[in-house]
């Protein structure tokens, strides 16, 4: 009888160790799996997730824009006073509903060649008027329709999978030709989408064609985003700062900027890129600017929350679900004799026209496919382990004990 009840305990134990031993065997078996499942599924290849998402996101994207009117042009005119500006929005549109065209795989290098078709719809429902409203603002044509942006060339991630959706070229360049330098480098994705497997002391790299230069982001906190973690990477002040703060950036100074031999900071100077015209790109109400960029213009109230970027990463796939893209657009005006308006001007002025906040969001249809297929798998995959790995260690511990207590009682 003895033996019996300690053949059972003994075989309790065993199995609990088995469970143990099993679910610690699974741990790394189950990520190796993953792993590999991931990486075949991020490829950009016909009849992947990623291609599928990647052709047609299916998010909703708005691009929403707010127009600085200038209430006293007529005192600026003639005193060189401070502008005062009141923002009116916002005027929103529905864009990036577009699929990709002139998709073209090329094996030979790995890599897959597109055109991003631009399309707007007004929002009247989103927005505080009609397409029809005036403004007092400085004429600037702002050009968001019936374009394309491309061709982008990119890399599918076939041959290595930790270079997927970076860029090879675009428009059949690896540069610019915008910068001096390395400024002049197009590094990184189109921000859609990172190459898998994302930790959070990475920094992301990522061109926009908006502001004609590459651009990075680092991690800010963890979020929840319907169900799915995710990394939230913000544009850091630093991407802005003059070459005094920050030395990388003095290739991103030009001649005609403003500032007294570059110390002011958070205004790029594109004029190069738009064919000439003085446009000034920056954040939002001058956000991570130098005081002096704003202080003559009145009406600004710069805000992070509402004005900085932002990208919501989920970090095993590489997928941005969430982002928004907040940027101003800003004209210089100095003083000209041969133009009437500005021929009494004593001082050159940075005058804000518009700013546009674009976000996207993973619409609930797609989150729950996505919970679905990655995270939820991965997420029941680790409730396994642990539990295998946790019954296991206490039946085996429970059962040793009690055969130990056993064995005390019949030596004694």
């Amino acid at each position: 009888m003895g033996c019996d009840r300690n053949c059972g305990l003994i075989a309790g134990a065993v199995i609990g160790a088995v469970l143990a031993v099993f679910g610690g065997i699974l741990m790394p078996v189950g990520d190796m799996l993953i792993e590999k499942t991931i990486k075949k599924e991020v490829v950009l290849e016909e009849g992947t997730i990623a291609f599928k998402n990647w052709v047609k996101t299916g998010t909703e994207v708005y691009r929403q824009f707010w127009i600085y009117e200038v209430q006293n042009p007529q005192e600026v005119m003639v005193n060189s006073s401070n502008i005062k500006v009141k923002q009116r929005g916002p005027y929103t549109y529905r864009v990036r509903y577009l699929a990709k065209e002139n998709i073209t795989q090329d094996p030979e290098d790995h890599t897959v060649s597109f055109v991003q078709p631009k399309g707007a719809i007004f929002e009247p429902s989103l927005s505080v008027g009609t397409e029809n409203d005036t403004f007092t603002v400085l004429n600037l044509a702002v050009a968001y329709n019936n374009t394309v942006d491309g061709v982008y060339k990119v890399f599918n991630g076939k041959d290595n999978i930790s270079k997927v959706a970076i860029i090879d070229t675009y428009k059949g360049k690896r540069n610019l030709s915008y910068w001096p330098s390395y400024c002049d480098m197009i590094n990184g994705t189109d921000a859609a989408s990172f190459p898998p497997f994302v930790e959070k002391t990475r920094v992301l790299q990522f061109f926009s064609s908006d502001i004609c230069r590459s651009i990075y982001a680092v991690f800010e906190s963890d979020i929840n985003l319907k169900g799915i973690p995710v990394y939230r990477f913000v544009l850091p002040s630093k991407a802005f700062a003059s070459p005094v703060q920050n030395p990388d950036n003095h290739c991103f100074c030009t001649e005609k900027v403003i500032s007294k031999n570059c110390t002011s900071y958070g205004v790029l100077d594109i004029s190069k890129c738009k064919d000439g015209k003085p446009v000034y790109i920056s954040l939002p109400h001058f956000l991570h600017a130098s005081p002096d960029v704003s202080e003559p213009i009145e009406g600004l109230n710069p805000n992070e929350e509402e004005h900085r970027t932002y990208l919501d990463i989920e970090p095993i796939t590489g997928f941005t679900l969430r982002f928004a893209k907040r940027l101003q657009v800003n004209m210089l005006v100095k003083p000209a004799r041969k133009i009437e308006a500005l021929k009494s001007l004593k001082r050159n002025y940075l005058v804000p026209i518009l700013w546009l906040n674009e976000t996207g969001t993973i619409g609930d249809e797609k989150a729950e496919m996505f919970r679905k297929q990655v995270t939820g798998k991965i997420n029941l995959l680790g409730l396994v382990e642990m539990i295998l790995l946790s019954v296991g260690v206490v039946m085996f511990v429970a059962f040793m004990i009690s055969y130990c207590a056993c064995r005390s009682k019949t030596v004694k």
